[in-house]
């Protein structure tokens, strides 16, 4: 399998970002994680890490599905982050919390509660 680690970019409004995706697999599951990696263009190159780890009803990509894919198992709500889309609404969600630790150089992050801010579990039956 080819890794996947190139640098992308996002423009918002006047701010170029720049982002990665990272696995980190190990033999057991529950140490694997994926982090999201942003930092907008310029010489304050503050880092905004999104780390999702598995956690109960919570399903990270570890070779048994896409890369880069998060899933929330009782709705089976679903998002990548290999996706512009996904990445953007996950920044907006996200990047306050870069004004709450204004010193830190990187400020990392449980991201599972940002996924449930930008999705909205199905309407039980």
């Amino acid at each position: 399998m080819r890794k996947n680690h190139r640098l992308r970019r996002l423009v918002v409004g006047d701010t170029t970002w720049h982002w990665t995706v990272r696995q980190r697999s190990r033999v057991a599951y529950d140490h694997c994680h994926l982090k999201l990696t942003l930092y907008p263009e310029g010489p304050r190159r503050r880092r905004l890490v999104l780390r999702f780890s598995p956690a109960e009803n919570r399903a990270v990509s570890n070779c048994y599905f896409d890369a880069g894919a998060l899933v929330r198992l009782p709705d089976h709500t679903y998002l990548n982050l290999y996706k512009p889309s996904t990445v953007r609404r996950l920044l907006d969600a996200a990047a306050p919390s870069l004004d709450r630790a204004p010193s830190a150089h990187t400020v990392e992050l449980d991201g599972w509660p940002y996924f449930d801010a930008i999705t909205e579990p199905a309407a039980s039956a």
